[in-house]
């Protein structure tokens, strides 16, 4: 902030890094208020629609997410995700990491016919960037867990569970 001045969008990329960091350790309301400082920087240096706006989007909805405020996470996400498939594409691997958020939203707020088309939707995207490295990464590990997760909050059971991610893992080519 002394260097670059506080409306910078470096600063705000970095108070997004640290609002992640500290909801990373429960520190939900701390990290609401730098996401949202984040995101107007972005806004306002970047425009409405730029992918880095997208992300911090995503990083909010995420911590809303975590302090059950679904429903204010979901138009957030639904933006971030429209931003993202307009400028880097359906199948880009960001789309398919916010499509999994968007996906975990619906889910925490009963919308769970949508969440599980998306989850699939994203873990295909997801594992496309998977089968290209090579080896796991960790936005598919997340969605596939935060699917398990899902998955058995809808009363599945372990076995039914198992199976759909594995007809997931099969459809995308993870088999």
């Amino acid at each position: 902030e002394a260097s670059l001045g506080a409306n910078h969008p470096n600063v705000a990329i970095g108070l997004n890094n640290l609002a992640t960091l500290l909801q990373a350790i429960n520190r939900l309301a701390e990290a609401e208020l730098l996401m949202r400082r984040a995101l107007a920087i972005l806004e306002a240096s970047l425009g409405p629609d730029h992918p880095n706006v997208a992300t911090c989007l995503g990083n909010l909805t995420k911590a809303l997410k975590s302090a059950n405020c679904g429903q204010e996470a979901e138009p957030l996400v639904r933006r971030a995700l429209t931003i993202l498939e307009a400028s880097l594409g359906p199948d880009h691997p960001l789309t398919g990491r916010i499509g999994a958020n968007l996906a975990d939203v619906l889910g925490q707020i009963g919308q769970a016919a949508e969440a599980r088309e998306r989850f699939r939707r994203a873990l295909a995207i997801l594992a496309a960037q998977v089968r290209a490295i090579g080896r796991a990464h960790p936005w598919h590990d997340e969605a596939e867990r935060d699917y398990r997760t899902f998955l058995a909050a809808q009363g599945e059971a372990e076995p039914a569970i198992d199976a759909e991610i594995a007809a997931a893992r099969g459809e995308s080519g993870l088999g």
